[in-house]
């Protein structure tokens, strides 16, 4: 009989199933006390993307800005150097009245978009020229009976004519009137 009483004992809760749940309860505490923790360094981890991502489109467009600004002085260099290969002694003259005209085609290169259609820079500054010849330098300086004696000047002053002013100190206006005449002198003809 004894051997029916311990058969016949309440069944035992299953030792394997306790342990289960003790460790599933473990588990799942530890992971509610760790959740936060994830949750703040997730929201660190964005926030250090988002401000990366930031960076990176601030510095592809001060990128994209020094490629232009490049771009622009190739451009203008380009149009300078063809004026002056072309002869033109009024180069920032003619430079302001082209300017405008000369883009950058699809393929890079420098045309200019006329009713003709599109033209090389060449040749579009070959034909402005042309059709302005008071950007070229004179062909005779003087008249008939000029002296062949041109006068050049090398002086080279360091006064500024933007500094005359009412009331100025008789020395800087006589520097001034000094510069004015070597300025008139090289503007005007040999008369």
């Amino acid at each position: 009989m004894e051997e029916n009483v311990i058969n016949e004992t309440p069944k035992s809760p299953d030792i394997r199933a306790l342990i289960q749940d003790a460790i599933r309860e473990f588990v799942s505490q530890e992971t509610a006390k760790s959740e936060p923790a994830y949750k703040a360094e997730l929201a660190d981890e964005r926030r250090r993307r988002e401000s990366l991502e930031r960076r990176m489109n601030e510095l592809v467009e001060e990128n994209r800005r020094s490629r232009q600004m490049a771009e622009e002085a190739e451009r203008n260099s380009a149009i300078r150097t063809e004026l002056q290969r072309l002869g033109v002694s009024k180069v920032d003259l003619a430079y302001k009245a082209v300017k405008d005209d000369i883009q950058r085609a699809e393929d890079g290169r420098l045309v200019a978009r006329t009713g003709q259609g599109e033209l090389g820079i060449k040749e579009y500054l070959t034909h402005f020229v042309s059709e302005n010849p008071e950007l070229l330098p004179a062909r005779m300086t003087g008249g008939s009976g000029a002296g062949g004696n041109q006068r050049t000047s090398t002086y080279s002053s360091s006064f500024d004519l933007d500094k005359i002013r009412p009331g100025m100190p008789k020395e800087e206006l006589e520097r001034a009137r000094q510069e004015i005449a070597r300025v008139a002198q090289q503007l005007t003809p040999n008369l």
